[in-house]
């Protein structure tokens, strides 16, 4: 019996034990899973394969196609976000790609709301003053009320829309939104769409949950810095380069909005020595939106059965449609 080869980038025993029960397929796992696969490994495993299954950390660009050559399939991550594979390239060899949408929006806009609530009122810079044994006066510490707020949402796809409701059903906030799709008020929710600027300038809150893509890349720039209120705050839960950190780190340091709060950067990670580390008013968190054991497991789930189809020959369960 002539076996189906796939790689799995990421040691992770779940899918280990899912793929194991089917005497067909032969794995090839990258054996770290406190690391990304390194490229020059990644390019080098990839030879003869039929199926990868990666995580967004994994850039899969032509080196690793040309390396995998006529056998690949089927590439599909463990994410709802694909910006980190060469579409475009496997659309042209016939390669399906599969992502997991669906499993990941409850948990991210959580985490959002998290980063929002600790970002409005100064919980992280709190901690660390009082790990440092500065307890000092209350008026040190204040911060800006979440409940009424003006909240604006870049992208109101369905980690947006799980977000908006969420502060607004749960905050009474006026929820405001804006994107390059978006313009019909969605069911369930009361929000306004507007453009960005006025978004940016009406907005104590600006949240980011739009894709990554060319019209996308560095949107939150310093000029969209100069519209935002001095009390505002950025919350980055979609993609690192989304906003430009450079103008970030001087948004910070000059006063220009209130805080940012991320659990995306660019890179990932980010460098220690980065100074966004130093800055007291900003929160970075190491990309654990989907970072609930019910949701990875569902989006395991999700990659498996888009794997599995993809080598089959069978239609993804969960496609990335690229016509």
């Amino acid at each position: 019996m002539t076996k189906r080869k796939v790689l799995v980038t990421r040691f992770v025993p779940y899918v280990l034990e899912q793929l194991a029960k089917d005497p067909t397929i032969e794995v090839d796992c990258y054996e770290r899973d406190d690391e990304a696969i390194p490229l020059n490994e990644l390019i080098t495993r990839a030879a003869g394969c039929v199926g990868i299954l990666c995580i967004i950390s994994d850039k899969i660009t032509k080196q690793v196609l040309d390396a995998a050559g006529p056998t690949l399939k089927v590439v599909s991550t463990i994410s709802a976000g694909y910006d980190h594979i060469d579409i475009a390239l496997c659309r042209e060899r016939g390669i399906k790609v599969g992502h997991t949408p669906g499993c990941l929006h409850i948990c991210t806009a959580e985490l959002a709301v998290g980063l929002t609530l600790a970002a409005k009122r100064r919980l992280f810079e709190s901690n660390r003053c009082a790990s440092e044994g500065d307890w000092g006066v209350i008026q040190m510490y204040c911060g800006t009320d979440v409940s009424g707020c003006t909240v604006g949402i870049i992208g109101l796809g369905e980690i947006g829309l799980a977000y908006a409701r969420m502060m607004q059903y749960g905050f009474q906030c006026k929820i405001l939104y804006t994107g390059p799709r978006e313009k019909t008020i969605p069911q369930g929710i009361n929000a306004t769409y507007v453009d960005l600027n006025r978004l940016l300038e009406q907005s104590d809150v600006v949240s980011v949950h739009c894709p990554l893509n060319a019209d996308t890349r560095y949107l939150i720039n310093a000029q969209a810095f100069e519209r935002m209120k001095k009390d505002a705050v950025l919350v980055n839960t979609a993609r690192g380069d989304v906003v430009d950190q450079e103008a970030l780190l001087n948004a910070l340091q000059s006063s220009k909005i209130a805080a940012a709060a991320l659990d995306v950067t660019s890179p990932e990670p980010l460098p220690r020595t980065h100074p966004l580390f130093q800055q007291r008013n900003c929160i970075i968190v190491p990309h654990i939106a989907s970072a609930t054991i019910r949701t990875r497991h569902a989006m395991c789930d999700r990659g498996l059965a888009n794997l599995v189809a993809g080598i089959s020959d069978q239609p993804l369960p969960n496609p990335v449609f690229m016509d």
